[in-house]
């Protein structure tokens, strides 16, 4: 399995490095070679961005120990509840997670599924142990290279949602995801006004926990 997970992963970066390189000749058709990317890696997926809140400053308040704790916690507590949700985890980034989702509405109840598996966590403890969750969401076509990266707008918007707009306990999310999660029993959505490029509008999930 391992072996053609590589194989199938090498071919991809390969055939994209191939196409970009060709794009890069003089009197390239552009618009042709990015018909053919499209057509070969653009898919569409829900995409999540996770980030720990206030996670640079524990570290430097509290110590490499404590960093190593906290990312240990947040992967136990947090990858099997991803894995209850049919979301892949492309990528474990220091105190951040990268997960697709092929249904929007299972990856808006994976966020909100984590967030309440960390306030139960945190409910015993003190604060400099919780551990605080920040998730941002963007829905559309994407490149998605095997399962090593995805590339594109929805990407970015979710990215800036997650790991910088959004505050512990907020899961923010792109007009793309919010016009598809209608119908998500137990949730509401309040607009936000700091919208991140490639995204047409930005909301916050209300929800309880």
């Amino acid at each position: 399995m391992a072996t053609k997970r590589s194989i199938y992963l090498s071919a991809s970066e390969d055939r994209l490095e191939a196409l970009i390189k060709a794009r890069l000749e003089p009197g390239a058709d552009k618009r042709k070679i990015d018909e053919r990317i499209w057509d070969l890696f653009g898919e569409d997926w829900c995409v999540m961005f996770t980030d720990l809140s206030g996670f640079s400053r524990n570290v430097a308040k509290f110590g490499i120990i404590h960093f190593l704790q906290t990312i240990y916690e947040s992967e136990r507590l947090l990858i099997p509840v991803i894995e209850e949700h049919d979301g892949i985890l492309l990528k474990v980034e220091g105190d951040s997670f990268l997960v697709i989702f092929r249904n929007v509405a299972k990856g808006v109840q994976c966020a909100i599924a984590m967030q309440r598996a960390l306030a139960a966590y945190d409910a015993d403890k003190s604060d400099e142990e919780k551990v605080l969750l920040c998730v941002g969401l963007g829905f559309g076509k994407i490149l998605r290279i095997g399962d090593a990266d995805v590339f594109g707008a929805e990407v970015n918007a979710a990215s800036k949602l997650g790991e910088d707009t959004a505050k512990a306990w907020e899961i923010l999310v792109t007009e793309g995801v919010r016009t598809r999660a209608v119908g998500i029993p137990g949730i509401g959505f309040s607009e936000i006004g700091e919208v991140p490029p490639g995204a047409e509008r930005a909301w916050k999930v209300e929800y309880s926990l």
